[in-house]
């Protein structure tokens, strides 16, 4: 995880060291739409989940979690409820939690059950391993970087989405595309975040000039006080879904790897988690479910999803 989303979830932990869960039990097709959920609600949803594939009886071995989350009738997931574009609870509809974990969760119960009856329970950073553990949830999606260390507690699926730093520019800039086109740039970036090394090292000759915080960065984004911003590119996903003067472009330029937590020694599970996200990378619901949340707020096509197993720990 990185710095910016341990904040966002420890300042969310704080509000909720109640267990607090909530059932959500549709298509996410309630009448508001949050920022980066599309134009319309339904439609989206539409684009996301038609031909979702379900698993056949004969994959849903006698004994295993399949069964067991089949028997109940509902999945259970870590997810957080605050983060716009990948996890966020509609304050007018409680029942309504959009973007792109959350679409995934879903995705992942329509397998399992043929219909996305998933059950939420908000997450802090360091409750998660013990939630897996313990039994109360069945899966963690929740911008969970998969690590060695922590693989050693937990088994993570995937990896199922790249995070890592991306560029924000103005909306209506068209000479930054990428990372590739920062040199020469004065470049805004977090004091203190992994981009203060890593701008001089793709853009030897940018001006780099850096802001306590993310409020303040974009802000001077906004007033021409730089040509880009760098951060992490969920942040920047974030902040652009509230702040219509910038947009993110291009794609990550470094390897944060996000993978599904799954409770340790699960291989059943974990070779069954991992058949289904091939199947929505080909049926192309990733790719819908990437558009609608993530997408929203980028110039970018929809990107390549990582490979499965390809990092130390999936």
């Amino acid at each position: 995880m990185t710095r910016s989303t341990t904040r966002r979830k420890a300042a969310f932990a704080g509000a909720l060291l109640a267990a607090v869960t909530l059932a959500v039990t549709a298509c996410s097709s309630g009448s508001t739409n949050l920022p980066g959920s599309g134009s319309s609600s339904t439609s989206s949803a539409d684009a996301v989940f038609s031909g979702a594939p379900v698993a056949s009886a004969d994959l849903i071995i006698s004994g295993s979690t399949m069964e067991k989350i089949k028997k109940r009738g509902k999945l259970v997931v870590a997810e957080a409820l605050d983060a716009p574009l990948l996890s966020q609870q509609d304050p007018t509809n409680p029942d309504s939690v959009t973007g792109f974990d959350a679409d995934l969760a879903k995705l992942l119960a329509i397998y399992i059950l043929g219909k996305p009856n998933v059950e939420i329970v908000p997450p802090a950073s360091e409750t998660r391993e013990a939630m897996l553990q313990n039994g109360t949830v069945d899966v963690v999606f929740n911008t969970y970087t998969i690590t060695e260390e922590r693989a050693q507690q937990v088994d993570f699926a995937g990896p199922y989405f790249e995070s890592g730093l991306a560029v924000a520019v103005k909306s209506d800039n068209k000479d930054i595309t990428s990372s590739k086109d920062l040199d020469g740039k004065t470049v805004i970036v977090g004091a203190n975040t992994p981009a203060v090394t890593e701008v001089p090292k793709i853009a030897p000759t940018a001006t780099v000039t850096a802001f306590a915080t993310d409020p303040a960065a974009v802000q001077a984004l906004i007033q021409g006080r730089g040509d880009a911003y760098v951060q992490d590119y969920t942040l920047l996903a974030s902040d652009a879904a509230s702040e219509k003067q910038i947009k993110v472009v291009g794609q990550p330029f470094t390897k944060e790897p996000y993978g599904i937590g799954l409770k340790h020694g699960d291989s059943d599970f974990k070779s069954f988690v991992n058949d289904w996200l091939t199947k929505i990378q080909k049926g192309g619901q990733w790719g819908q479910a990437w558009k609608t949340t993530l997408g929203t707020v980028t110039d970018s096509d929809i990107p390549t999803p990582p490979k499965i197993g390809s990092v130390p720990g999936s």
